[in-house]
């Protein structure tokens, strides 16, 4: 004797793994999101490495140089921006708006290779370049030893 098993709800387990699916894949969505915060607030970086230096270079488009401040605090180098939104009254009707400015902080830690004193920035179409010159290594002089 055969004995067959009938199915009287078939959508069921489709429903079922569907939302099996959708809550197996809901904390990777939240645990993207929140580890990819300070990449969506914050301004991309490219840090360079020459034989006189090192170069920060700091995408911002849209900002003036008065908006960026550095500040070198012990062995941290704190870049921040901030600009800020003028209302203006106009005739014009805004239909969309995507594009805002926002503020931001960046944080670099600089080790006693960097000479300091020599830490200068420039601001050039909307590229931020900040240059960390390296010390300059004394090297100690040969010389010949008298034997006596």
């Amino acid at each position: 004797m055969l004995t067959v098993k009938m199915n009287r709800k078939p959508y069921l387990g489709v429903a079922e793994q569907m939302i099996d699916g959708i809550w197996n894949e809901f904390p990777a969505i939240l645990k993207q999101d929140f580890n990819d915060w300070n990449k969506k607030f914050s301004v991309p970086v490219n840090v360079k490495e020459s034989a006189t230096g090192y170069q920060i270079e700091l995408v911002a488009p849209g900002f003036e140089k008065t908006d960026f401040r550095i500040d070198l605090e012990k062995d941290l180098l704190t870049i921040s921006g901030e600009k800020k939104e003028e209302l203006k009254e106009e005739n014009e009707k805004l239909l969309r708006k995507e594009f805002q400015f926002r503020s931001f902080k960046r944080t670099f830690t600089i080790d006693e290779k960097i000479d300091a004193t020599g830490i200068e920035a420039n601001y050039v179409n909307g590229i931020l370049l900040v240059n960390l010159p390296k010390k300059a290594v004394l090297k100690p002089e040969a010389k010949q030893i008298e034997i006596k």
